[in-house]
């Protein structure tokens, strides 16, 4: 059976996050997904929404199996214990695949590494990023978030 792993932070989930998992899933027969915790989300903006809550969130949708919290302090940490034979990185992550590619080799993981297909806009008014979700939030309501 071939085990993928898939990995983000998936704030205010989207059909981009969807699509990416959905794409991801095609791999192989089995998809874990590990939701990074907020305190090692250093490349943007923390999320949101807590931890467990948005790991409960894609635990609930139909391509995953098995979702997981990210390690404290080390990323491999749970890649080391899955030992997947796919990383499939969001097409837009800034994760770099023959960096991420040459630290598994150094730590003995065996795997590929692929990066998932964009998702096109389906129609005009689709949001596809945690950041356009704020950004229309605060445009359409500013600091009247009782509507």
């Amino acid at each position: 059976m071939t085990r993928v792993l898939a990995q983000g932070t998936f704030d205010l989930l989207h059909p981009g996050h969807v699509h990416y998992l959905e794409d991801a899933a095609t791999y192989g027969e089995e998809l874990h997904v590990i939701v990074a915790r907020a305190a090692n989300v250093t490349h943007k903006r923390p999320p949101i929404l807590s931890d467990e809550q948005r790991r409960e969130m894609v635990d609930a949708l139909a391509a995953v199996d098995t979702t997981h919290l990210g390690h404290e302090s080390d990323i491999f940490v749970p890649v080391e214990r899955l030992d997947p034979d796919v990383i499939v990185l969001g097409y837009d992550q800034h994760h770099d695949r023959e960096a991420i590619a040459e630290q598994l080799a150094g730590r003995g993981i065996d795997c590929r590494v692929e990066r998932a297909s964009p998702r096109e806009q389906q129609y005009a008014d689709e949001v596809l990023s945690t950041g356009a979700i704020i950004d229309r939030i605060l445009a359409e309501r500013g600091g009247d978030v009782d509507r």
